[in-house]
């Protein structure tokens, strides 16, 4: 019994020296957080580090969360970023992703001048600190204020999404892809004068799931302007795209008919798409029965499907292929569902519509 304490003892001592060497001490009160921003600038890197980490579990309270952000912390990061230590680097990122978990530390990096030095960490050796930092930057893309401040740096996102051809990198290009979709939602250009058309149509047969979405996803954006359009058809992408529509993943198939749905806008979009015989693949996902559960994650398919359906009525081939689907367009007119019931009698005045 004796002997099973001590060990006990041991291992507790054990544990907390570990902790001391993990963790920097954090003293009570006003000065805490003064003091440890301090040790952010002390020239042995472990104080560092140990600074970091203490400052990482600190800011999960929101009285930590708040006092670091009004007290001015994102001034004192310049010199971490920086650091000679690629550890110190990544705990650093790790730290301000935590705290542009909030909106409030969202807005008040936004207000900084710390971007440019954390754009800089996207080309950092180490993988945790690319991560964190994509992951800042993806978190503050999701803002309008903050896609809009990321517009000047699309050409350089772009040069990195072409320089990631390692499986490894696979996470980093998905975040990657992510924050491009919410920049080019805001405005398209930069990404489409930046080759974003034709390297967005390479993602889609890759192998991984997460990065076929991620990749149409953009290129909803990128096909909204009639630039956009044109590109899709010139670079061949409607065989792929159609191809998707038959992607094991619902969001797949989703944002690959989102694509389709733009590019029939166009004539020259209409009639790729009806050599492709894109009317009976649309229409076979209109068909498909439909549990509750997959009725909400299919409505966005559903929508851009009928919209596409809508749009290549327009020519006479179409309109002659559909006019003999009237039921099921008739079923999908009386859906549980508003936005898919008025797609479905939009889609059908239109089929129906005589000269």
């Amino acid at each position: 019994m004796v002997a099973r304490q001590q060990s006990c003892r041991f291992t507790d001592a054990l544990q907390l020296a570990v902790m001391d060497q993990i963790w920097a001490p954090v003293p009570f009160g006003r000065l805490a957080l003064p003091l440890l921003i301090q040790q952010l600038q002390h020239r042995d890197a472990s104080c560092r580090l140990r600074a970091l980490t203490s400052l990482c579990d600190l800011v999960h309270e929101p009285e930590w969360l708040y006092g670091l952000v009004n007290g001015g912390f994102f001034k004192d990061l310049h010199v971490v970023l920086k650091d000679e230590d690629p550890s110190v680097r990544a705990k650093t990122c790790e730290l301000i992703h935590l705290v542009t978990n909030h909106s409030i530390g969202r807005l008040a990096l936004l207000s900084s001048s710390l971007l440019p030095s954390l754009s800089d960490l996207l080309d950092d050796p180490s993988s945790s600190c690319r991560r964190n930092v994509h992951l800042v930057l993806n978190g503050l893309a999701q803002l309008p204020a903050g896609a809009d401040a990321f517009l000047k740096l699309v050409p350089k996102l772009m040069l990195k999404l072409r320089e990631m051809q390692q499986q490894e990198e696979e996470e980093e290009e998905v975040l990657l892809l992510s924050t491009l979709t919410s920049c080019s939602r805001l405005d398209p250009r930069p990404t489409l004068v930046s080759g974003g058309i034709p390297l967005m149509g390479q993602r889609l047969s890759h192998c991984s799931r997460d990065v076929r979405r991620e990749a149409a996803a953009v290129l909803i954006a990128l096909s909204v302007p009639e630039d956009g359009k044109r590109q899709v058809c010139e670079e061949q992408l409607l065989p792929v795209l159609m191809d998707l529509l038959q992607d094991g993943d619902v969001e797949v198939q989703t944002n690959a008919a989102g694509v389709i749905m733009n590019t029939v806008i166009i004539t020259t979009g209409k009639r790729l798409s009806l050599e492709l015989n894109a009317v009976p693949i649309l229409l076979n996902l209109l068909a498909e029965e439909e549990e509750e559960e997959q009725r909400k994650r299919r409505k966005a398919l559903i929508l851009y499907c009928l919209r596409a359906l809508t749009a290549l009525a327009e020519a006479p081939e179409g309109r002659r292929l559909l006019q003999d689907q009237l039921p099921l367009l008739e079923r999908r007119s009386v859906d549980q569902d508003q936005d898919i019931r008025r797609a479905a009698q939009t889609a059908i005045r239109v089929f129906t519509w005589n000269p």
